[in-house]
């Protein structure tokens, strides 16, 4: 005699794709440095590579941007590294700000 065996039906289970960080799901904040009266560009081009640990070129390119347009966004981060660098230029006397990424 011979037994009839019934297939095991497992259940789907839906494996979900991890498609980006952490960090890209979470609200991002901008860093901006604004132009100033007061700061020379090599001091700014200086404080970016000390603060941000950038080599001179990409320090430059970005403190021209601030110098030719008004603002430089130097940076996309969480609210607490957006801070710190905030207070980091502030402390080195550039006008920085952090805000809300949309």
């Amino acid at each position: 005699m011979t037994e009839t065996v019934e297939p095991v039906v497992l259940p789907d289970i839906e494996k979900r794709e991890q498609t980006g960080t952490r960090n890209d799901l979470e609200p991002g904040y901008l860093v901006i440095c604004w132009d100033d009266p007061v700061n020379l560009m090599d001091y700014v081009t200086h404080v970016f590579q000390v603060v941000f640990g950038w080599p001179r070129p990409k320090a430059k390119f970005h403190m021209l941007q601030v110098h030719n347009q008004g603002k430089s966004v130097l940076a996309r981060e969480s609210m607490e590294r957006a801070e710190h660098y905030v207070h980091q230029l502030q402390s080195y006397s550039l006008h920085a700000t952090m805000e809300r990424d949309a």
